[in-house]
């Protein structure tokens, strides 16, 4: 670990994983579409590839993922969270880690896809962000893609303000060796202008 709380822990005190998963389940229940980044991934990846779910939470989209024909491991820093994803999907891997720390849990460095969606980066604890992307880059393939979903301002994040602009993140993922590709304002895919929430496809660089 960082030695460092993430926000996400500092706002849940790391307990959310039940309450989270209630959360979706109503929303599916109500008929809204719970699954528009796997959709969203899927769109970009070959049959059969390999993601990495980076900040999976209770695995929703890594289950879909699966569902869908892809190999999915997720690594998230909250156990509660990882509680639900285990009772989910017990033959998927998860793993409890510090995103800052991933070259600790052994994984390997050919995965087609890595996803940090749901405010991943932004929940992030404050000065860890250039070594997460660094760590998220290093277990992507050549011309692997980071894929990358978070609020810009208050009214898209559980915060009073956006601690990350795009800029920056984008500064994170030049030095990780990573360049833009597509930019969104949604999973659905509407063009991005200069709206609260921002879908980024990155990719690293092919040999």
């Amino acid at each position: 670990m960082t030695g460092q709380r993430d926000r996400w822990a500092e706002l849940t005190g790391g307990q959310a994983g039940e309450e989270y998963a209630r959360r979706f389940a109503r929303l599916a229940a109500s008929g809204h579409d719970v699954h528009g980044e796997a959709t969203f991934c899927t769109a970009l990846l070959k049959p059969g590839a390999r993601v990495l779910d980076a900040g999976c939470g209770t695995g929703r989209i890594a289950i879909r993922l699966a569902e869908l024909g892809h190999h999915c491991t997720g690594v998230d820093v909250d156990a509660s969270m990882l509680a639900v994803a285990h009772r989910e999907a017990p033959a998927q891997d998860w793993l409890l880690g510090d995103l800052a720390r991933l070259d600790t849990l052994g994984l390997d460095t050919d995965f087609d896809l890595v996803l940090a969606a749901g405010n991943v980066i932004p929940l992030l604890a404050p000065g860890t962000g250039p070594a997460v992307v660094g760590q998220l880059a290093a277990v992507l393939r050549p011309g692997g893609l980071l894929v990358t979903g978070m609020g810009l301002d208050a009214a898209h994040l559980p915060l009073e303000e956006a601690p990350v602009t795009l800029a920056e993140f984008d500064e994170w993922c030049a030095r990780a060796g990573l360049t833009l590709r597509q930019r969104y304002a949604t999973w659905s895919g509407d063009p991005y202008s200069d709206g609260g929430y921002a879908v980024s496809v990155h990719t690293s660089a092919a040999v």
